[in-house]
């Protein structure tokens, strides 16, 4: 997966949090049904005794068998009256034990699998999914976008007639391209650029898909172009070259990335070649990449070079975005 360690270490905190409270809540019980029944915390004293003579036990070897399996009867009595104990006081058999949130990895986040290989646990990658889409929030212009909430409602059904095609029919094919293509998300995906005017939901889309695709467990970095380029300028010009380094690294090997509003942003030499050199980067290391932009094709060359726009259009499906505003109000068709 593609997340970062910023978003791996808030997802450690949170399973670990998690740990913490439920052997909090263990001890906090404990005391409790301890100071009611003082005959359970004897038996749990014995079993610790039973458990480091039973270790002795077996490191004496084959003459302590039949120590061993006295041992053992000895636990199992106890354990049998602690339990009878409990229940019989209307409490659980399991009452005293720690009440973890996934009982896979006990909220450690990983286990040994049957091959004896430690892993990682679907309950942490679960977080870190959770983590990846809080990041994705913050970041975003708009709150989280979903296919759900994307009406086709607000494009209009006449023919255009130098599309030859209608808003509505156009969206229509968009949308289901869009789901088809976070549905089935992969890293051989290809790269997309979305074209058109403002305000016709080639933002929404792009975090629907992100969306999506963060739930597939994939990991994504969405971000404007003008956001982009001056933060990297900020670290680049103030001769931070560590973070300038490691910010484009992230952009580079993330699972998907998505960049907004390109050709918005302060041209200049810097942020026409980093532009550049991230999409190629991504594409040589067959990383999928969406760009959103309103610019059109000789605005695009006007703004970054003729080889720029080649090298995108030659590796990216082409979307493009028919239709008005749809942020401007208007009557809903009936």
């Amino acid at each position: 997966m593609g997340f970062n360690s910023k978003i791996n270490q808030k997802a450690d905190e949170i399973l670990n949090n998690k740990r913490l409270e439920a052997l909090h809540n263990q001890d906090r019980m404990r005391s409790i049904v301890y100071s009611q029944f003082p005959r359970l915390q004897e038996i749990e004293q014995q079993l610790i005794i039973i458990g480091s003579e039973t270790a002795k036990a077996v490191l004496n070897g084959g003459s302590a068998v039949e120590m061993t399996k006295k041992l053992a009867k000895e636990s199992l009595a106890l354990q049998s009256e602690a339990r009878d104990i409990l229940v019989s006081h209307g409490y659980k058999e399991d009452t005293l034990e720690p009440h973890f949130s996934c009982t896979k990895c006990n909220d450690t986040g990983r286990y040994d699998d049957e091959k004896g290989r430690t892993v990682l646990c679907d309950c942490l990658k679960k977080i870190r999914i959770d983590v990846a889409c809080d990041e994705l929030n913050k970041s975003s212009p708009l709150e989280l976008s979903s296919f759900d909430n994307f009406s086709l409602d607000y494009y209009d059904m006449d023919i255009q007639e130098d599309k030859q095609v209608s808003p509505y029919e156009r969206m229509s094919k968009v949308l289901a391209y869009c789901k088809k293509y976070a549905r089935t998300f992969s890293l051989d995906s290809p790269s997309i650029m979305m074209r058109g005017a403002t305000g016709l939901g080639k933002t929404h889309l792009s975090l629907a898909i992100a969306n999506e695709v963060i739930q597939n467990g994939f990991g994504v970095i969405y971000v404007s172009a003008p956001m982009l380029l001056s933060t990297l300028e900020k670290s680049h010009f103030k001769y931070d070259y560590d973070t300038e380094e490691e910010t484009i690294n992230s952009l580079v090997t993330c699972d998907l990335l998505i960049i907004d509003d390109l050709g918005t942003e302060f041209q200049s030499s810097y942020s026409t070649s980093t532009i550049y050199n991230i999409f190629n980067s991504r594409l040589l290391n067959r990383k999928p990449t969406i760009m959103n932009t309103n610019l059109t094709l000789k605005d695009l060359e006007k703004s970054y070079s003729p080889r720029f726009v080649s090298r995108v259009m030659g590796n990216c499906a082409k979307i493009d975005f028919l239709g008005r505003d749809i942020r401007r109000p208007r009557p809903r068709r009936q």
